[in-house]
């Protein structure tokens, strides 16, 4: 399907606004304040917006609607939302006057003041390592993921993929941002939070009229819709929602599961959840350059009321996306080039002589059970090209997942190829865009998912820069630098950030991540947890030694590394939690055993006013009580 001429025009028009507002809004910047913190002059609205802005992109309505589409998670994905409101009061009551007080540029910087100068350097290497392999290159590719099925295969003799809409997306967020700054970010964030909310209401307004209705849009087998939910031809909105409701959402799923068992809402959701909105630069960077105390906890709280929205907008129409297009989920993840299709062509070239095969393909329930007769040939290739038995058993998946448990060790001159899928649950919200939209209102829904992709991109790229610069470049290259040096090394570490997350976007369209968000979820838990608990003794623990910054830093990735091989089978949340209880178990270990005896003298600014918002500690227990109700309801 293209676009078209209206939806495009829309489109420019959106982008051109977006720049041109973000841009001369920047236009005065002078100094590294001005740039990388916009002056310390943010009001509570721009904080606000700008918050939900760079955090929901394509990760949120590509790859959190792909995860709600599955049966076996549905709405349990929108514990990340819902959490994470109460999380945002927390922040801004007891995070916030903490960092606004120390007058801080960066999240690493207050490490130094409170551990020693290499923990501020050992952090701000692992953020940028995250932020360069994780997390840019993982909204780079969403956005390319939500535009693919927009694009005819060709453009002006140009092949439009995967690989060439990342470097479209990639290149026009570095755009604003190394131009512009912060404050081109916030002001681009203000037009593009308010269209994303409104275009993602869109979106879910027509998934539930072609829920209600399907006979009135495209693309949709009314009778295949009807007998997936179990109801007759006549049956009313309320009946066919009431079936997805009572299948799909649900905010507790079993023990077992390996993406969200109710265990991991105890403690496991929460290590994320803290140290993305309190400890990460690309969020706090808004609220570190909040005019006072009172405007940064006002456009916390209220970022964290919009979060308990987001659900509504993005999880239930990927539940429904799934209901009205299973079919077209089938066929793309057979026909894409990203997933089954090229797995399955080398299978036929090389199936009838499997003695010189030098692969083996896995492939997922999904798959197996959409199409048996063909998960039961692969199965006997891979036993053949392995020259091993068939297991006895039932579940061909499961069979086929012991058969080639290890062949990549015990054979290394066989390759293990990408595992075959049944559903291309990344496309859920892509379909909705492409059948739901009519002319126009197709470039405005996009253009809100765009801009929501592109911000969020350029808030990881300042954030990156401003690590980068103030952390790295200042405090080791050169402590002397002129202000507008400071200015021009943050503007070049944009396009360096792009390029990396350009060339590593593509990878991740392999199944064998699970899904981007479940791949960026995944790997930062590398870090967050060591993250997470030392910031929690810093700020909590007067007698936690020096020592300890460096030590939890250290230990994060070797605990969670050994769980994550060892236990690859547990849910990642629950390989968090228990890093995080070894990490402070350890920690409080070195400081029972060697408290720091001197009293820890942290810088105080005078800049910014610290009084409180009491009106936003009011709104903030309305918004912790509106999530409670919600998992009552959900539950």
């Amino acid at each position: 399907m293209e676009l078209s001429g209206l939806d495009i025009g829309v489109l420019v028009v959106f982008f051109v606004c977006v720049i041109t507002v973000g841009l001369l809004k920047s236009r005065k910047e002078k100094t590294s304040e001005d740039y990388f913190l916009a002056g310390r002059g943010l009001k509570w609205w721009l904080i606000g917006f700008s918050l939900i802005a760079a955090n929901i992109s394509a990760e949120q309505f590509v790859g959190m609607s792909g995860q709600a589409a599955k049966a076996s998670i549905g709405l349990a994905v929108a514990s990340y939302e819902w959490i994470a409101a109460i999380t945002l009061v927390v922040v801004a009551f007891f995070f916030l006057p903490k960092f606004l007080k120390s007058g801080i540029f960066t999240i690493p910087e207050y490490l130094e003041y409170r551990f020693n100068h290499t923990s501020r350097l050992v952090m701000s290497l692992l953020m940028v390592i995250i932020y360069l392999g994780v997390t840019i290159p993982t909204v780079i590719f969403l956005g390319a993921k939500a535009l693919s099925p927009l694009f005819a295969e060709e453009l002006m003799g140009i092949p439009i993929n995967i690989t060439t809409l990342s470097w479209f997306v990639g290149i026009l967020a570095g755009v604003y941002v190394a131009a512009g700054g912060l404050k081109a970010c916030v002001w681009a964030d203000l037009i593009q939070g308010s269209a994303l909310i409104i275009g993602g209401t869109v979106v879910m307004v027509l998934a539930f009229m072609a829920l209600d209705d399907p006979s009135k849009f495209e693309g949709i087998d009314v009778a295949a819709v009807n007998t997936s939910l179990g109801v007759g031809d006549g049956a009313a909105f309320g009946e066919k929602f009431a079936v997805l409701k009572e299948s799909s959402m649900h905010m507790a799923l079993p023990r077992t599961s390996d993406f969200l068992p109710w265990t991991a809402l105890m403690l496991g959701i929460w290590i994320p959840n803290f140290y993305y909105w309190g400890l990460n630069q690309y969020i706090m960077q808004r609220t570190l350059g909040a005019h006072s105390l009172r405007e940064g906890q006002k456009g916390v709280v209220f970022a964290a009321f919009l979060k308990l929205i987001i659900p509504f907008i993005v999880c239930i129409p990927g539940i429904i996306a799934f209901t009205l297009y299973g079919t077209k989920m089938q066929e793309n993840a057979m026909n894409q080039e990203s997933l089954n299709k090229p797995v399955l062509e080398a299978f036929h070239q090389t199936r009838t002589s499997p003695a010189e095969a030098a692969m083996v393909i896995p492939f997922n329930s999904d798959f197996a059970q959409l199409r048996p007769q063909l998960a039961a040939e692969v199965l006997s290739f891979n036993a053949a090209v392995l020259g091993k038995v068939v297991p006895a058993g039932q579940d061909i998946s499961a069979i086929n997942t012991e058969l080639l448990d290890g062949a990549g060790e015990s054979h290394p001159d066989i390759e293990v190829r990408q595992e075959l899928v049944g559903y291309d649950y990344d496309g859920a919200f892509p379909l909705l865009i492409r059948y739901l939209t009519p002319k126009g209102l197709r470039g405005f829904v996009l253009a809100a998912l765009m801009g929501a992709v592109i911000s969020s991109l350029a808030s990881m790229l300042n954030a990156a820069s401003t690590i980068f610069t103030m952390d790295i470049y200042r405090e080791w290259v050169n402590k002397n630098a002129a202000q507008k040096v400071l200015v021009w090394v943050g503007r070049c570490c944009v396009p360096i950030g792009v390029i990396i997350g350009c060339l590593i976007a593509p990878v991740l369209a392999s199944p064998r991540f699970k899904g981007a968000f479940a791949f960026i979820q995944e790997f930062q838990g590398f870090v967050s947890p060591g993250v997470l608990t030392i910031f929690l003794f810093g700020l909590f623990v007067k007698r936690t030694p020096r020592c300890c910054g460096v030590l939890g830093l250290v230990l994060s990735p070797i605990i969670y590394g050994i769980l994550f091989f060892g236990w690859g089978d547990m849910a990642f949340l629950n390989r968090m939690a228990i890093t995080v209880g070894a990490i402070a178990a350890i920690l409080l270990l070195v400081t029972l055993f060697k408290p720091m005896k001197e009293k820890i003298t942290l810088p105080e600014q005078t800049k910014i006013d610290l009084n409180w918002s009491k009106g936003s500690v009011y709104f903030g227990v309305f918004v912790i009580i509106m999530t409670v109700v919600l998992y009552i309801i959900f539950w």
